[in-house]
């Protein structure tokens, strides 16, 4: 299905009926991420999932800024338009810092919440991350995006805990998408730029997470992640005490991608 929004056009999956569970994907993929997910969620809840402007099968404006504030914006008025209520928010990887003001807004609709290897704070502080996101967003990190494609052949086979699991087929889904070189720079550089560029809306999150202490939280963490790695799903378990936790042991960065029967069930267990 597709939406005209004030930035561009958004294309969305939207399957089953009920209470909508919201899939709010990172980088660099798009909604096809979720797919078992929405077959098996889809039997008793309405499954939505959006992709990201210029991601997926999205309208790619070029004058969008492309960072997590800007889809924040653009995700905040689709929700409006679909007119959502008492969602379940999942969200993994930049789908964290883009979602989560969903849930962070006095007014929020998100009556739960399931964290997928994700942040909600800068990494400025953090030497472990900083310092590959500043090669990253820089020059070299730039040209690496628009001739190696880095983004979807380097970092994101490196991210997997088993890296058979990301097949060719399911690869080439995501490479397809971003065969253009400009579109390589224009849309994934940007979020890479951003992991340092975009620190005062990562400090919003911060200052207001305590909010999501009244929220019904799900943890789903791969542990074999190259890039959250555990010591990030413990200043979660600080910020959020209540918060039910599932680790899986042999997933990297994409638990629902590398053991979707292990993560459907646990969120099954959640909203139950």
């Amino acid at each position: 299905m597709r939406i005209a929004l004030a930035d561009g056009e958004m294309h969305y999956v939207d399957e089953g009926s009920g209470t909508p569970i919201l899939f709010v994907h990172g980088t660099p993929t798009n909604s096809f991420e979720y797919r078992h997910l929405i077959a098996a969620l889809s039997k008793r809840f309405r499954c939505i999932a959006p992709d990201h402007l210029g991601f997926g099968e999205s309208s790619r404006p070029q004058s969008f800024a492309y960072t997590p504030e800007a889809h924040a914006h653009v995700l905040k008025e689709f929700v409006e338009r679909l007119g959502l209520q008492d969602i379940t928010l999942v969200v993994h990887d930049f789908g964290g810092p883009i979602g989560l003001p969903l849930a962070l807004d006095a007014s929020s609709r998100v009556r739960r919440l399931v964290l997928m290897n994700t942040w909600a704070w800068p990494i400025d502080d953090d030497p472990k991350m900083a310092r590959p996101a500043k090669f990253i967003g820089g020059a070299i990190g730039r040209f690496l995006y628009r001739y190696a494609n880095a983004s979807l052949r380097l970092i994101m086979p490196s991210a997997y805990g088993d890296k058979k699991k990301l097949t060719r087929e399911i690869h080439r889904r995501y490479l397809a998408v971003f065969r253009d070189r400009d579109a390589r720079v224009l849309v994934l550089h940007a979020l890479a730029k951003s992991l340092l560029g975009s620190r005062a809306h990562y400090q919003s999150l911060l200052d207001r997470i305590e909010r999501l202490r009244d929220v019904p939280v799900l943890i789903v963490w791969g542990m074999k992640d190259s890039a959250f790695k555990p010591y990030q799903l413990e200043r979660w378990r600080s910020l959020l005490p209540n918060a039910s936790v599932t680790t899986i042991a042999d997933a990297g960065h994409w638990p629902h991608e590398e053991e979707p029967a292990r993560v459907i069930e646990a969120i099954e267990r959640f909203l139950k």
